[in-house]
């Protein structure tokens, strides 16, 4: 008798130790998010963290802002390929109303991502670089290490840059609340399973 559940072929993936959290009481994590490392992940109010997640706090601590949307399959505090020490014993800060997309990539080391950023699919944020504001990375983009992006910076994958005009930052927060409130009756939480 065969199984209706689908099973994946993907290999599992290799979790460390448990890491220390401090989580608001207000947050929705999925269960089948992954938590490691030995620094605090800490996760402001109205927060979401979908399925298959994964923050590792392995070399720095990880910061998430209020209402901010992490989406699955993302790694926030991978491990950079440059050797050099960080100065910050901030691995990743991700600040209010962030959205870091599908298969994107923080490393950790002094990684700010600034207020109402849109980190897109498959984008990747290199070892304390530094997005401004309200900055849009289309998908796929790379940001290299140490780089600094001004706020309103919009960053296109083969490297173009503009500045963003349109003024819609209020309305952006408004929607990102909303959609925070959908995914709250659909993204099923437990946030005891990772205290």
């Amino acid at each position: 008798m065969s199984s209706s559940k689908r099973q994946s072929i993907l290999p599992r993936v290799q979790s460390g130790p448990k890491a220390p959290v401090n989580f608001s009481s207000s947050i929705i994590i999925a269960d089948s998010a992954l938590l490691t490392g030995n620094h605090t992940i800490n996760i402001s109010s109205e927060s979401v963290v979908h399925p298959r997640a994964k923050l590792d706090s392995s070399n720095g601590r990880i910061t998430i802002g209020r209402r901010c949307i992490i989406h699955e399959r993302t790694s926030i505090g991978a491990a950079s390929a440059d050797p050099k020490p960080s100065e910050s014993r901030d691995g990743v800060v991700i600040s209010d109303y962030a959205t870091i997309e599908v298969g994107a990539v923080l490393e950790s080391g002094g990684t700010l991502i600034g207020e109402g950023c849109l980190v897109g699919v498959g984008c990747r944020v290199g070892k304390g670089a530094k997005l401004g504001k309200h900055c849009t990375l289309t998908p796929h983009s790379i940001i290299r290490p140490g780089e600094i992006i001004p706020d309103f910076t919009v960053v296109y994958s083969n490297g173009t840059r503009r500045t963003d005009k349109r003024g819609v930052s209020d309305l952006k927060n408004k929607a990102q609340a909303r959609q925070i409130e959908v995914l709250r009756r659909l993204i099923p939480s437990n946030p005891a399973k990772f205290q």
